[in-house]
């Protein structure tokens, strides 16, 4: 539309993305492109968060597994010392860890999915401030599983190919899934605020 000016930003990880510096000159709105009622335009948006950081939890979700599903795979394969990292203790526990923290996130996913579904959601709990608190869970647990599985390919994980390359890519996008959508802080207000201690 006439007015609109558009800039594309650079951005250090999900690097297909449409990030832009977005620009707004006496543009002129047609009354037929009014979504919802005037003046209830920031509702809409904030209901449309909860399903941006549902698809953020479940997108660390899935970036966590598969970054587990390759320790898993590296460490079985890979021999130091004549021994296999699988047979590691320091090894095994670092995949322990990250397997609790996946296990215990998807636990928590089907958990709101169920009540999003049943709609007991309004009963229950507010839905806003549960996905705030469980977004800042998930992209913690991302930045966890994305360090303990570098640790466990080393080198590899430092690496845009071979068997490190999804590591490496995560760890440079772990940080925008934790600010994208509502930063930690301000998901931490929304929960305790909607819990109202």
């Amino acid at each position: 539309m006439p007015g609109i000016t558009l800039r594309k930003l650079r951005t250090s990880g999900w690097l297909s993305s449409n990030t832009a510096h977005i620009i707004f000159e006496d543009v002129k709105v047609p009354v037929e492109n009014l979504v919802g009622k005037e003046g209830q335009g920031f509702k809409i948006i904030m209901e449309n968060f909860n399903m941006e950081r549902l698809i953020g939890i479940v997108m660390a979700n899935r970036v966590s597994r598969n970054l587990l599903e390759d320790s898993i795979e590296y460490s079985r394969v890979r021999k130091t010392f004549g021994h296999r990292l699988a047979d590691n203790q320091a090894i095994i526990h670092k995949i322990a860890v990250m397997s609790i923290e996946v296990e215990i996130l998807h636990s928590m996913i089907e958990h709101v999915c169920y009540q999003i579904k049943t709609e007991s959601h309004k009963n229950d709990f507010n839905l806003g401030g549960t996905l705030g608190l469980l977004k800042v869970r998930a992209t913690r647990s991302a930045e966890l599983v994305a360090r303990e599985a570098s640790q466990v390919l080393g080198g590899n994980a430092c690496l845009r190919t071979g068997p490190g390359s999804r590591i490496e890519r995560a760890y440079r996008e772990v940080r925008i899934g934790a600010i994208g959508g509502g930063s930690e802080e301000v998901m931490l207000d929304l929960g305790m605020r909607q819990a109202k201690l």
